[in-house]
């Protein structure tokens, strides 16, 4: 019932919206007299925040349609290489011209794995465009639950493992795989039966940035909240049913707009604040600075529903089981061995600052791929960063990024291979 009571009063407020909407452009109107006067600033910036306040974001564009390569221009295209019910493996694909003509034939390949947590994968835009100048990126872009028809099936944490596997094996071997954040157990779990089975397509690297692989340590404000609630409460509580005229209708989902409401809750001040200065923004005429609010949160409240059984199977075995670190994980009727690994570099990222995953959480899967020789390790604290800043913002670009790619590089498999068969060519 809450979640067709949302869609109700969003429908409600229509109206309301629209004309918001339109009365902040008529006070801004170059036809209107008064448009410069303080009057019309502050009832066009107060129409607008309700406008802001009350719409519905929808799921933001890439906007990534260039790089540089080696100080060469590159024209890069956004494609979709692969294409399942819950989720697509997509491609930002560089000019080869360009990519020829800068150096960048032997960028290894990097498959991202976005978070399936309430946001979009173009959350990760600014983890995108740093990698793009030296490595061929591909990333997962998982899809609303709410627009997944119910004769799809089931999505869970099973499914989540097997849909990474199979974007490695269509990326092919030799692969580099960054996990961000909350993908962290399901691509660490992901590798390990990979290399079980030997496959080919496993990952050359591992990269792990500020995921829950062992909540117990260090624990923050969500994991004591997993941890204090029983399963039944997430269950009762947190799961509703999408309503029509949504092509998922009767699928049993945690809602977005939930999560959302937790995402701005954890920092409420902050939003506050940022809401107030945006307000005086626009009274004062700072487009600059009112654009990039806009920018942010366009991004920051666009949010995705997950599907019932995926959000309550993570709940029990990462936050509540911490089955990975006990070395009691399943994955369709089989164990977890992350003791399989041994030919896999493993980077882990913490950020000194992370309120989400705290030290240690993520630095634990060290400890369970005990057969990865330590020269094929790092473990790597970011000082003065929170959660967001592992994988994005200025320290990202410049101190994490340069050494996740200096790491990927030193364990590349087809860029030893190239620079081996080069080498012999020109002897």
């Amino acid at each position: 019932m809450l979640y067709t009571a949302y869609e109700l009063g969003y429908a409600a407020i229509s109206p309301a919206r629209i004309a918001a909407g339109i009365g902040a452009r008529m006070w801004r109107s170059p036809f209107n007299p008064i448009a410069d006067s303080w009057l019309a600033r502050t009832a066009a910036a107060s129409l607008d925040m309700f406008e802001h306040a009350s719409r519905r974001y929808p799921r933001p564009e890439w906007k990534i349609e260039e790089t540089v390569i080696g100080g060469v221009p590159a024209a890069v295209e956004v494609e979709t290489v692969l294409h399942k019910d819950f989720g697509d493996l997509v491609h930002f694909r560089r000019d080869e011209d360009a990519v020829k003509a800068g150096g960048g034939e032997a960028d290894p390949k990097v498959l991202i794995v976005a978070p399936l947590s309430g946001h979009y994968a173009t959350l990760l835009r600014g983890t995108v465009e740093a990698m793009l100048p030296s490595h061929d990126v591909y990333i997962t872009d998982w899809i609303d639950a709410r627009h997944v028809p119910i004769i799809a099936g089931r999505f869970d944490l099973n499914t989540y493992i097997d849909y990474v596997m199979d974007f490695l094996r269509e990326i092919g071997p030799g692969a580099h795989a960054i996990a961000v954040c909350q993908p962290g157990p399901a691509v660490l779990s992901a590798a390990a039966v990979l290399a079980e089975e030997n496959d080919p397509a496993r990952p050359s690297t591992l990269t792990i940035m500020g995921s829950p692989i062992d909540a117990r340590r260090s624990p923050t404000v969500p994991n004591l909240l997993a941890q204090e609630r029983p399963f039944e409460w997430f269950e009762s509580n947190m799961i509703h049913t999408v309503p029509a005229p949504y092509a998922g209708m009767l699928r049993r989902v945690y809602p977005g707009f939930i999560q959302l409401y937790s995402f701005l809750s954890m920092n409420s001040d902050r939003h506050v604040n940022a809401h107030y200065d945006y307000f005086e923004h626009l009274v004062t005429g700072d487009g600059d600075s009112a654009d990039k609010h806009r920018q942010f949160y366009d991004e920051y409240l666009s949010v995705m529903d997950m599907t019932e059984e995926f959000y309550l199977q993570t709940i029990s075995e990462v936050f509540q089981k911490h089955s990975l670190p006990k070395g009691e994980l399943m994955h369709n009727g089989r164990k977890v061995r992350p003791d399989a690994m041994r030919d896999i570099g493993l980077m882990t990222v913490e950020g000194e600052r992370d309120d989400i995953s705290g030290i240690g959480q993520t630095q634990a899967a060290h400890d369970l791929c005990l057969n990865i020789p330590d020269r094929m390790k790092i473990d790597y604290v970011q000082e003065g960063v929170g959660h967001y800043g592992v994988f994005n913002g200025s320290r990202w670009r410049k101190e994490i990024q340069p050494k996740v790619q200096e790491f990927i590089r030193a364990h590349d498999r087809n860029v030893r291979g190239r620079q081996h068969l080069k080498l012999v060519a020109q002897s």
